[in-house]
């Protein structure tokens, strides 16, 4: 049977994915394999991939691809995430050299499929539809020892017209508070000051599980009592979830973060519905007001599809105005790609290539003059940021505030992982420039 020794994993995609792979590293290192950062030296390689967009599947098949076509030794390839569930045995007639599948539901099985490859040397598989709550969250390899992802919910119930996770990711399924909170204090003890709870909705947790008495606020409010839990910052929210009990959380609870990503995906009511986003332009705003009121200085995030089927230019610019009646702090915004397995992929993409990104440019232009005046705003004031790490330029240690802002300042590598006072002076680009109120004693 063959042996393997080395493994190299390149992760796509978004947060959830990225502690899928921390999963599956820390599976493989109990399973005594050691991680390198050369793919063509590596025994085995692992793609851990994205569905949401079309250019992230194209990078993935182009790259894995090339493989076959490489002529350095033959590795064992295996696709894992989000594109594993969407195009399953698919991937073995496109990619014939891929060894083996595991779809989003079956990452607690790689080490068993991994067996079965190397024993049979068949192709082999594992793509469930249902995710069950059997994950050792607590085997995750983190590289950062600053601050850690931790999942709370999989999967979603929406389904939205444009969106493939309720097909790659299944149905809601919320992890047992007690699990949750176990991984969090462990997390703190071993010197994690700053958490980021993950779901593709993180404001439905719990409501698959009415029995346990503990939505997402109620979770909030254990969470805080954890001691050294500095910071708690959630993602992704859907609008329709967000309640009163959630805001009242966030303004009351010392260590959860003022930020809330709050996606919008268009300004128009007949786009929304024609999305399935289940809520109007007005009762979001309402929302939004309501939240705005209980956390005055709360910032927000958003999501945003512009050129969606039918969308006319009228219906953009309602996009365009709410955009700068918000004022968003984060935004991410994509020009629309039809998802093979969506309603929408039935629906003509009518909304030429041109047009779309014409729309795209100008809210990411809108969005640039804002932050351009929220960053000038924020001259001369101070902040508090949690120090993550030394900069790229080595002059620097880099922090984000609690509002999302990332920070650069000169200090000592002792301050890292410590909340630091820093007062504004200037930035650069995106990122805000200052000097700490409490310069570092060397003892």
């Amino acid at each position: 049977m063959r042996s393997l020794k080395t493994f190299f994993i390149r992760t796509y995609g978004c947060q959830m994915n990225e502690l899928d792979s921390e999963i599956m590293v820390g599976q493989l290192i109990k399973r005594g394999l050691t991680r390198i950062d050369e793919e063509n030296d590596a025994d085995l390689l692992i793609f851990n991939t994205c569905s949401v967009r079309d250019l992230a599947e194209r990078k993935v098949m182009g790259k894995i691809g090339q493989l076959g076509r490489s002529p350095h030794k033959r590795s064992i390839i295996g696709v894992t995430g989000c594109m594993a569930m969407a195009k399953k045995e698919t991937i073995f007639r496109k990619l014939p050299h891929v060894d083996f599948v595991v779809g989003t539901n079956n990452i607690s099985e790689l080490n068993e499929v991994l067996d079965e490859v190397l024993v049979s040397g068949k192709q082999m598989i594992r793509t469930d539809d249902q995710f069950e709550e059997n994950l050792d969250y607590l085997i995750a390899k983190r590289d950062d020892p600053v601050k850690a992802y931790v999942s709370i919910i999989r999967g979603c119930d929406k389904f939205c017209t444009y969106c493939v996770v309720p097909y790659t990711r299944g149905q809601e399924v919320s992890r047992p508070p007690e699990s949750i909170f176990e991984e969090c204090e462990r997390l703190v003890e071993n010197g994690y000051k700053e958490i980021t709870l993950l779901g593709q909705n993180v404001n439905s947790y719990g409501k698959d599980k009415p029995e346990w008495g503990c939505l997402f606020h109620d979770l909030l409010y254990r969470l805080d009592k954890i001691p050294g839990l500095e910071r708690v910052r959630f993602m992704t929210s859907h609008p329709v979830d967000i309640t009163p009990e959630l805001m009242q959380a966030i303004r009351d609870l010392p260590s959860v973060c003022e930020f809330v990503h709050f996606p919008i995906q268009a300004g128009s009511n007949r786009i929304l519905k024609k999305m399935h986003r289940l809520y109007t332009l007005e009762k979001y705003l309402e929302k939004v007001d309501l939240l705005r009121s209980i956390v005055p200085d709360v910032s927000l995030g958003t999501d945003i599809i512009v050129g969606f089927p039918t969308e006319t230019e009228e219906e953009f610019q309602l996009t365009y105005d709410i955009f700068k009646q918000i004022r968003y702090s984060v935004a991410f915004i994509f020009a629309y790609s039809a998802r093979k397995g969506t309603p929408a992929f039935r629906w003509k993409d009518d909304i030429a290539e041109e047009v779309k990104q014409d729309r795209l440019q100008r809210l990411l232009n809108l969005h640039n003059e804002i932050c351009a005046e929220q960053r000038n705003a924020m001259l001369g004031s101070e902040v508090e940021i949690l120090v993550e790490r030394r900069n790229r330029d080595e002059k620097h240690l880099k922090g984000r505030t609690r509002c999302w802002k990332n920070v650069l300042f000169k200090g000592h590598d002792a301050l890292i992982g410590t909340l630091q006072t820093i007062k504004v002076t200037g930035f650069s680009h995106q990122t805000l420039i200052g000097d700490p109120l409490a310069p570092y004693e060397a003892r």
